[in-house]
């Protein structure tokens, strides 16, 4: 059975913009993390460059961590932490191994989340009582370096293991 070159046509046109529209998203990234400055710039400068955060968390002495998540199509989750003063004191990309080893076996999933940012699939396996979390990110300066980091989950929502495998998209030529 062969596909029609209308159908395939539209699919390399759908496939094509949605590589522009990561590529935008990860260009307009960098030009808005340079303008912004620790210490200097403001929660208004920051919403101005990023837009409304995805989630908000309450930090510590009264800081709040604002997330901008790049998951699924992305290889990034910012997370800006916005001083009691109102000034920026921190933007970190979370999504990197040294992150990834600080989930520990017992952690409640709430945790997990609030250090990765949103994951970019969550499926759960009822039989086997597991949830896993999976989150896209870079392990290198290339697209060949993309790599998933997996958290498993049991019923109660504690992490139970951890790992992270070459991203299958790659094997399929996405």
């Amino acid at each position: 059975m062969s596909s029609s070159p209308v159908l395939s046509s539209r699919f390399w046109r759908l496939a094509l913009a949605a590589v522009f529209a990561v590529v935008a998203i990860t260009a307009c990234d960098q030009q808005n993390i340079v303008e912004l400055e620790e210490g200097v710039s403001t929660e208004a400068d920051v919403r101005e460059r990023f837009g409304a955060p995805e989630a908000v968390w309450d930090g510590a002495d009264g800081d709040q961590i604002y997330e901008y998540n790049r998951q699924p199509e992305g290889y990034q989750n910012y997370q800006i932490t916005i001083g009691a003063d109102g000034k920026m004191s921190a933007l970190r990309q979370v999504l990197n191994p040294d992150n990834f080893a600080r989930v520990e076996v017992g952690m409640p999933m709430e945790t997990v989340r609030k250090m990765l940012g949103k994951p970019m699939k969550i499926t759960t396996y009822e039989l086997k009582g597991e949830t896993h979390y999976d989150w896209r990110y870079h392990d290198g300066p290339n697209t060949s370096d993309s790599k998933i980091f997996t958290v498993v989950f049991d019923r109660d929502y504690h992490a139970v293991s951890t790992g992270s495998v070459p991203d299958p998209a790659l094997l399929r030529g996405q």
